[in-house]
């Protein structure tokens, strides 16, 4: 097309005026990276010279980078936590930002059990709508004839709480379908969804999940993309669909709304859209009834081009059951974001998942870059400050911990995100996601450290004391062939009496009291989201972590400096421990769990 030709990238032949528009604001930014990167930064230090925050590091006013890089500390949550606290306690006056914080933004990281409560700003909205009018564009370059169909996306909203000051506190992804920018969006011929708005923002997890898969069935020859925020999701979905298609396909026969759709405005939502379809409740029926499911995405949803869900990090355990229900589907992994910030996107959406690289949007915040070794402890201290690379300065091959500036008011804050550079558009560095930093386990969006996991085991432990039994040695794996997939932990018992060795009850309640001991954000996707399933514990013969060090000896390790693994996924020593088991035991109940903060 002639509109595409205003455009001199790489990125190629804009499909209307409002992608040329937008991949020209790409190009711009990402070729300006360090001009943009300088606005930023003095932008967040001008309206928020006044607050609290900055005036305790005395910068009087100073916007440059020299002044901003000696005067402030490099922090974490923790360090920010008084500040927060007094936030959601009711203090309006500017402590970390000039402007209201107009809610808390929940992160999935955790603090002493609780979610983190991440400080937003009303024109953060602004900033994050941006982006995601980016997304489109770029997949339209890849993807011809978005504006035909319809994407099926699975979205939900989560539990929001008040904090004492009476500030809201929700999930980033909550905050915004709540928010006017969802709600009332432009028609935008490429960006349909089969869901209405009434499904996603219904709160109940079923009823929400039935809906949206309803209106997928029901338009399914309109469906161009599937997807979900994370792997994890889509997976759910598809679970969801085995267990509840004879409910659909007869919802689809008779036109009548299965009973358990109580929630008043999505029931009469509902009732204009579902009309009887015998022809397709059959072909549903037929399909679902059959024994084996590879395909089954293609099968139903026949013109899908690709599946749009994170894939990256701990989700990449999932490609290979994605592929499977897939039939082999391009997986699209198309932005990078967090409840901090929204850093950036895929201009290469449709690449393999091992080869996504995400390039940062120099215009969404200021960016450093701390150094990471992977082989060291990565231990920094305030008295000898490391040295943090700016954003176009950052060193392809190299690995980084992302450190973020924020309108909202977080100053050189670290994400806790390890990234790999891999390349450059324009100026602006594009990076691989490596992984969380300390992240040991994870299924959706819990994340279970080393610590976390040891407190759990100790306080598993204590149901042991009457029998005179310990836990020799222990690890750990995130099983995700099951759906939703589940932890799994690997015990060595040592029973000083058999005669009263622990019972199968008991070391059930062993697995629901390590549940009992991880952190909120576990507990809510096992009661509430159903996106964790019970934690398993399985019990090996005596020897086996002995065994374990021979193996690992014998491929090279120093057996001076061998420590047991806390978490395994190298398949033959999984495929060891695994031969090594004598008994497996579930959590028999579901964990405390409520929607209410800690005060």
């Amino acid at each position: 097309m002639a509109v595409g030709s205003a455009i001199s990238s790489p990125l190629g032949p804009a499909s209307c005026d409002k992608d040329a528009k937008a991949l020209q604001f790409v190009e711009e930014t990402t070729r300006n990276a360090d001009l943009v990167q300088e606005r930023v930064l003095a932008e967040i230090l001008a309206r928020n010279a006044n607050t609290e925050y900055l005036k305790r590091f005395n910068l009087n006013g100073a916007t440059d980078r020299d002044s901003f890089k000696s005067k402030l500390p490099m922090i974490t949550y923790e360090d920010l936590q008084p500040e927060i606290q007094r936030i959601a306690n009711g203090d309006r006056s500017p402590i970390l930002s000039a402007h209201p914080i107009s809610e808390f933004l929940t992160s999935s990281g955790t603090s002493a059990g609780e979610r983190k409560l991440m400080p937003t700003i009303q024109e953060e909205l602004d900033r994050r709508q941006l982006l995601y009018s980016l997304l489109m564009p770029v997949m339209n370059l890849y993807v011809p004839g978005l504006d035909k169909g319809k994407g099926l996306y699975f979205l939900f909203v989560k539990s929001e709480t008040k904090t004492p000051g009476g500030l809201l506190a929700r999930p980033v992804l909550t905050s915004y379908y709540k928010s006017e920018h969802f709600k009332t969006r432009p028609y935008d011929p490429y960006n349909v969804y089969t869901s209405p708005n009434e499904a996603i923002l219904c709160p109940d997890s079923f009823q929400s999940m039935y809906t949206q898969m309803l209106c997928g069935l029901i338009q399914r020859n309109q469906v161009l993309r599937l997807g979900a925020v994370f792997a994890s999701g889509l997976l759910r979905a598809i679970r969801f669909l085995q267990l509840n298609w004879t409910q659909l396909v007869h919802d689809l026969k008779t036109g009548t709304l299965n009973p358990r759709i109580t929630d008043p405005v999505l029931k009469e939502t509902m009732t204009r859209i579902l009309k009887p379809d015998p022809e397709m409740s059959n072909f549903i029926s037929k399909e679902c009834s059959k024994e084996d499911w590879e395909g089954i995405l293609t099968r139903i949803w026949p013109n899908t081009k690709y599946l749009d869900v994170i894939v990256t990090g701990s989700m990449a355990q999932y490609i290979p059951t994605l592929d499977y229900y897939s039939g082999g589907l391009p997986l699209a992994c198309t932005m990078y974001a967090s409840s901090e910030c929204y850093f950036g996107l895929n201009l290469n959406p449709m690449c393999k998942p091992s080869e996504v690289s995400y390039t940062i949007m120099p215009n969404m915040a200021y960016f450093e870059f701390l150094p990471h070794d992977p082989n060291s402890a990565g231990c920094t201290t305030r008295d000898s400050p490391p040295k943090l690379v700016d954003l176009v300065d950052v060193e392809v091959g190299k690995e980084y911990e992302l450190v973020i500036t924020t309108y909202a008011g977080l100053c050189r804050y670290r994400v806790g995100d390890i990234l790999r550079v891999t390349g450059f558009h324009n100026s602006a560095p594009q990076f691989h996601f490596v992984r969380r930093k300390n992240v040991l386990l994870s299924i959706d969006s819990d994340k279970t450290d080393e610590a976390e996991l040891q407190k759990a085991v100790e306080n598993a432990l204590q149901l042991l004391k009457e029998f005179n039994t310990s836990v020799v040695e222990y690890t750990s794996y995130a099983d995700t062939k099951t759906i939703p997939g589940h932890y799994v932990i690997y015990w060595e018992l040592l029973v000083k009496d058999s005669a009263n060795s622990p019972s199968e009850e008991v070391l059930s309640r062993c697995c629901l009291a390590m549940e009992e001991s991880l952190n909120s954000v576990y507990r809510q996707g096992r009661v509430a989201d159903n996106s964790i399933g019970p934690l398993e514990i399985r019990v090996v013969k005596n020897g086996t972590f002995e065994e374990l060090m021979d193996y690992a000896i014998s491929r090279g390790a120093s057996i001076n400096q061998y420590k047991v693994p806390r978490c395994v996924n190298f398949t033959p020593i999984m495929e060891l421990l695994d031969s090594r088991v004598i008994s497996t035991h579930f959590s028999p109940a579901l964990p405390r769990w409520t929607p209410e903060r800690k005060r």
